[in-house]
This record gives structure tokens, C-alpha cells and sequence, in this order.
């Protein structure tokens, strides 16, 4: 079996936030593990929402080459991606969004059996919400979503008050374990079986 590969987005423009705390115990549980992990700061930077101009049809890519076209060949090359963001007003970072709506819409590559796992990080509520909104992207791709033993959340306020929420902790440690298996399975499955049939697509409007 070829070395595993997960990238890692942070949605928090902190760079040693408690989005990043969260992130951190993943990436020890990966690296243990032999999977080759890469993380990667979203939150910080200049990222425009996606414009539906449809160029990403005839490039390859997106229109606009900023840090979603650099992420593109990287999300290719991953067997998992992980998705962290802080809560705001019970959403994700909304540079994130914009991130993810490009990277997802502009790469035509097939993204059938790549694992997904969000992480959200609050103060207080509206993890749940988040969590959703960002599993999402996985679930209309699909990419199998790696759950834990609580939805993906930890909680902290100051910068490294994470820290102190081990149960929080121990969900990311959690996750990481159960995503390292799922595709370590899913890369067996695929040497012996192959990924599953494929229908041609069909789409339909409410209008018809």
C-alpha cells in the first residue's frame, strides 16, 4: 500500500488559534500512524467567493489563481481532507466558505472515496451547525465522512484555552484514528475491488 496523504485546512485566520489546537492532535495521531499529513492556513487570507462565470469548465482550474488553484493538486494527490473552522454566528469563516465553493466547483477530478472529516471550533454553541454546513461538501462529492466518538468539536475562547478541553481533545484523537482506518480500508478495497460503479449522471430541474 502507497503512503497515505491527508491535507488539512485551516479555516482560522489565528495561526495558533484553538482551531489549530484541535488540528495539532490530529496531526500527531496521522503522523504516528505513517500517514503523511500537510496542513494548510486558509483563514488569513484574501480569497473572493466564486463568481459562477463557468471558466473553471474549459481551464481545469478556477479563474481566479489564488491559494484554491494552489490547493487544487494537493486535494487531487490526498486520500483525505480535513476541514477545520472557528464558529461565527453558528457558520464557518466565511473566507473558508469561499475557499471551499472554488475548490470543490473548479476541480474536475473524481473525489469518489477520498475521506472527509470537519472540525469546529467555539466558544460555545453552534458547532452542530457548522459541522453540517461543512460536511456538505463531502457528502455531494462522494467522499465517506470519518466521524469520532462526539461530532468533531472542541471549545475554547482565548488563544490555546483549547487546550484544556480534553474531551474535546481526545475527539480529535479519536477522529484521526477512525479516518487512518477508514482509508486505510478503502485503499485495500480499492486494490482488490476497484472504486464502485458509476452511473452516467442524471440531472433534472424542478421545472421539468
Amino acid at each position: 500500500m502507497e503512503e497515505l496523504k491527508v491535507l488539512m485546512l485551516n479555516g482560522s485566520p489565528h495561526v495558533s488559534g484553538n482551531t489549530a489546537v484541535a488540528l495539532r492532535e490530529m496531526e500527531e495521531v496521522f503522523k504516528a500512524n505513517g500517514v503523511n499529513v500537510e496542513t494548510v492556513l486558509i483563514g488569513n487570507q484574501a480569497v473572493r467567493g466564486c463568481t459562477a462565470c463557468g471558466a473553471c469548465y474549459k481551464l481545469g482550474r478556477c479563474v481566479f489563481d489564488d491559494v484554491v488553484n494552489e490547493l487544487a493538486p494537493k486535494f487531487e494527490q490526498a486520500d483525505g481532507l480535513v476541514v477545520a473552522s472557528p464558529v461565527y454566528y453558528a457558520s464557518a469563516n466565511a473566507t473558508l466558505i469561499a475557499c471551499l465553493d472554488r475548490l470543490f466547483y473548479s476541480t474536475p477530478f473524481d473525489k469518489t472515496m477520498k475521506v472527509g472529516a470537519s472540525v469546529v471550533c467555539a466558544r460555545r454553541g453552534g458547532c452542530s451547525a457548522t459541522f453540517d454546513e461543512l460536511n456538505k461538501y463531502f457528502t455531494i462529492s462522494g467522499m465517506p465522512v470519518a466521524s469520532s466518538q462526539y461530532w468533531n468539536s472542541i471549545h475554547g475562547r482565548t488563544p490555546g484555552e483549547a487546550e484544556q478541553d480534553g474531551e474535546g481533545r481526545q475527539t480529535m484523537r479519536t477522529l484521526a484514528r477512525n479516518m487512518t482506518f477508514l482509508m486505510k480500508s478503502i485503499a485495500l478495497g480499492k486494490e482488490q475491488f476497484g472504486l464502485p460503479e458509476v452511473e452516467p449522471h442524471i440531472a433534472t430541474h424542478f421545472i421539468r
